[in-house]
């Protein structure tokens, strides 16, 4: 104990000489008489002060971080002037080795000089965002102790210094409780120097739209030359592509899209044929392009529902389509951001737009919003709430009619740095955001999240795992499904969703097919949402969230519509479907199988759940006036032959009476019951018999 004491006492009594020397130290400005007999010296060292000096000012990180060589050389000639060892340590915070900063820092607080309370307010962000919190909060309170209580500006300093001092003791604790996850910068092909934000990810994982915020120059920052530091920056936006695990070079979109003006990406459509994009207009707009083939559309605005005289940016749409989230900062004389909603109409126009209020609100900015595929998870950044440092990722659900409370979204994935625009994959076991963190590329960088508690030894991208289904779903055919990477336990979302993709496909030629697709709750009798498959491949991708009965169905001009049933009412995981759907021409012999068709069991009642299909029919059949069919009936083996063709001819008869019910002529239609005499796959297991239960379409005459 003595000895303790004793090293204690030394200890004090060295910090107390060592602050005296520095006491004593006095500030040494660049000029002659300082140093007499070294005029080269100075000469010198002036050049570099004003080199650097003239790329410090421009305020922007990036030249911050390009002025130190400059100021470090004019250092080793002097360094004991104040200013000199603020603008290093200032410079420092703004790059990747922000540990470097304290000791110029430090310097500069022994110094008297005007000076002294800009340095304990730049330590103070620097202990901060070197996780030394307490001594951050002690640089803090002297900067807070140094206010001018006369002052115009007491009260907002106050609030600022009072803030971090709370981010601080927030930090404190959540790296006391860091979440289980594994967080891997994209690399050196995508990241450069300056600034990757704005992850856009598909809902399979397979392409990756960002901005980066670069120098104007006439070479993209992904290509082969040198970087120039010219006077002003730009954004654009890229795309890449996950091929063999690996990201390809970035390539820039169309001249159509970035334009001579910053260009920026805020959101994308659920199945990834529309972009939301950045509009430099009126201070900032949100627009949108949608991908026809392989090309982008030009832009075009979202419109004065969305759109004001304010800044609007980043912008996320609900999968079933109908509700627009996006950020503004109208309303607000401050000037900080806040989340807003709009819905589609019953035309499909978007009303008039409505901030979400609180508690999603914080009365500071709230930024880069993501609503989850799985339509009732918000993310969202926010330098409000109980962020530990900048701006801070948050989770919102909406339950019980409203939103919960945010949550941070916890240590290591926040920071003290700026950590923003977090967007989750359908599967909730991947999430991609932009952070300026130590061992970066430069400014901000593109990172990847995986929410699992044991990393897995090799990384499996999300759309490169193709296996037959061990368990069909419900009545449906389904084709492929892709299953995630097992060992996943610690998602980042509670609700489970279904990816569903292929193409739809010419039946004869296999050639792809530009159709229409609409999905539909069959439980409620209500759409959920539709797209359009592209136009050169024929691809689609839709995610539904787990727990409901879809109706699916494809139309293209002169097909019949083909319907599949997805019955997720029993799926509690993630999972990929792959079904390549295939329209038959509209010609004699043509058959279809109605899959949302339902009767209740062991009778000919039509359940409530085949109203849409049934009213499909009716569109059909008055879309085609001189079109003929049959309706028929089939079942699987179980029962006798007798039975099963008197229940099976009943089932046709009722949907030919809902026809005509509906208005269509009764002699466009016949009915047939054929039981089990027409399997169409085998009746030894459930999966066949199934199969064979079902109601057929089938084009007599056109």
């Amino acid at each position: 104990m003595k000895v303790h004491s004793y090293c204690y006492i030394l200890i004090s009594l060295m910090l107390v000489c060592t602050n005296l020397v520095f006491a004593q130290q006095q500030n040494v400005d660049f000029v002659r008489k300082n140093f007499p007999d070294n005029r080269e010296g100075l000469k010198n060292a002036q050049k570099q002060l004003e080199l650097g000096k003239k790329l410090y000012d421009r305020g922007f990180p990036p030249d911050k971080v390009a002025a130190l060589p400059y100021f470090l050389s004019a250092n080793d000639f002097n360094p004991n002037n104040a200013e000199l060892n603020v603008m290093i340590g200032d410079c420092y915070l703004r790059s990747t080795d922000k540990e470097q900063s304290i000791k110029y820092l430090e310097k500069a607080a022994t110094i008297p000089s005007p000076l002294r309370d800009k340095a304990y307010k730049l330590l103070g962000e620097a202990y901060h965002l070197t996780y030394e919190f307490d001594t951050a909060i002690h640089y803090l309170t002297l900067c807070k102790k140094g206010l001018d209580t006369k002052a115009k500006t007491y009260a907002a300093d106050l609030k600022r210094i009072n803030k971090k001092i709370a981010e601080c003791e927030t930090g404190k604790e959540l790296i006391k409780n860091p979440v289980n996850v594994f967080i891997d910068n994209l690399g050196g092909v995508v990241n450069t120097p300056y600034s990757e934000y704005g992850p856009i990810i598909t809902a399979d994982g397979s392409t990756l739209y960002f901005t980066s915020l670069c120098p104007k120059r006439s070479a993209t920052p992904f290509e082969a030359g040198a970087y120039f530091n010219e006077d002003s920056y730009a954004e654009n936006i890229y795309v890449t592509y996950l091929k063999d695990r690996k990201w390809s070079t970035p390539k820039v979109l169309g001249s159509h899209i970035n334009t001579a003006a910053n260009n920026a990406v805020a959101g994308i459509s659920p199945g990834g044929d529309i972009l939301f994009v950045f509009l430099s207009e009126n201070g900032g707009d949100l627009g949108y392009t949608t991908l026809n083939g392989d090309a982008w559309s030009p832009k075009r605005s979202l419109g004065s529902a969305i759109n004001s005289s304010a800044h609007e940016a980043s912008a996320s749409i609900s999968p079933d389509g109908r509700t627009l989230y996006f950020v503004s900062n109208r309303n607000n004389p401050e000037g900080n951001h806040q989340i807003y909603y709009s819905n589609r109409d019953i035309d499909g126009a978007l009303t008039p737009a409505k901030p979400l209020g609180a508690p999603i609100a914080s009365g500071y900015d709230e930024h880069a919003v993501f609503m989850h595929t799985n339509g009732k998870t918000l993310y969202f950044s926010s330098n409000g709430h109980n962020t530990m440092g900048g701006y801070d990722i948050f989770r919102s659900d909406f339950e019980n009619g409203q939103w919960t409370t945010p949550v941070n979204m916890g240590y290591p994935i926040n920071t003290p740095e700026d950590d923003l625009f977090f967007m989750l994959s359908a599967s909730g076991r991947y999430a991609y955001f932009s952070s300026f963190r130590k061992g970066g590329f430069g400014q901000h960088d593109l990172y990847r999240i995986t929410f699992v508690e044991e990393k897995p030894l090799i990384n499996v991208s999300e759309d490169n795992l193709i296996a037959y289904m061990q368990k069909p779903l419900a009545e449906a055919s389904m084709e492929k499904k892709i299953p995630e990477p097992a060992a996943a336990a610690v998602t980042a979302t509670t609700v489970a969703v279904t990816l569903f993709k292929g193409k739809v496909i010419d039946a004869e030629t296999r050639e792809p097919l530009l159709a229409d697709i609409e999905i539909t709750d069959n439980t409620l009798g209500q759409a959920v949402t539709s797209l359009t498959t592209n136009s050169q491949t024929g691809y689609y991708m839709v995610p539904l969230p787990s727990g409901r009965n879809y109706g699916l169905v494809a139309k293209a001009t002169n097909y019949l519509f083909h319907s599949e049933n997805i019955d997720l009412r029993e799926y509690a995981e993630y999972q990929e479907i792959y079904k390549d759907v295939a329209l038959h021409e509209i010609k004699a012999g043509t058959k279809i199988v109605l899959n949302n068709i339902f009767f209740g069991f062991g009778n000919a009642n039509i359940t409530a759940t085949s109203i849409t299909e049934l009213k499909r029919m009716v569109a059909l059949l008055n879309d085609q006036p001189a079109l003929r069919v049959e309706i028929s009936g089939h079942t699987d083996n179980i029962g006798s032959a007798e039975v099963n063709k008197k229940i099976s001819e009943a089932r046709a008869k009722a949907v030919v009476d809902y026809l005509v019910e509906a208005g269509i002529a009764a002699g466009r239609m016949t009915f047939a019951g054929y039981g089990f005499d027409r399997p169409v796959a085998p009746n030894a297991t459930a999966e066949g018999r199934a199969a064979n239960r079902r109601t057929e379409f089938e084009v007599l005459e056109n």
